[in-house]
């Protein structure tokens, strides 16, 4: 499967690319840092470097595969583009990041730009959130 995504794109497959688009694909509901991903994949012997890591997600970005985020704090996640749009809470003290999708906000997105005189073309949402106190 990973073989024929990358070619379907038009990227050559090489070990580095299709290592790193398998662990998307495990992770497919976690978005990762490049470090998070170099961590993980030389944890279980794959011996790769961190630009190598660098470089195959731009790559992957470039050719549509992945969408990179980049939230608050500086760092930029990866997650694989599946398609459907969602929007995004990012705990300000773990840097958890957690997808969701709810219609009502998005019809009063449509709302708003209408009311303006514009339609979306596209957007994004991030709330930044912190764990309730007890």
């Amino acid at each position: 499967m990973e073989t024929a995504k990358l070619k379907e794109v038009g990227l050559k497959v090489t070990q580095p690319r299709l290592k790193i688009l398998e662990l998307l694909e495990r992770r497919r509901f976690k978005h990762m840092t490049a470090d998070d991903i170099y961590r993980e994949l030389n944890k279980h012997g794959d011996d790769m470097g961190l630009a190598t890591v660098y470089r195959v997600l731009n790559q992957f970005e470039a050719s549509g595969l992945v969408i990179k985020h980049n939230f608050e704090g500086g760092q930029a996640y990866y997650e694989l583009d599946s398609g459907g749009h969602h929007d995004h809470m990012v705990c300000v003290e773990t840097g958890k990041v957690m997808e969701f999708f709810n219609e009502e906000i998005e019809e009063l997105q449509r709302k708003i730009a209408e009311e303006a005189g514009y339609e979306i073309e596209d957007h994004s949402l991030v709330i930044y959130v912190r764990p309730k106190a007890s």
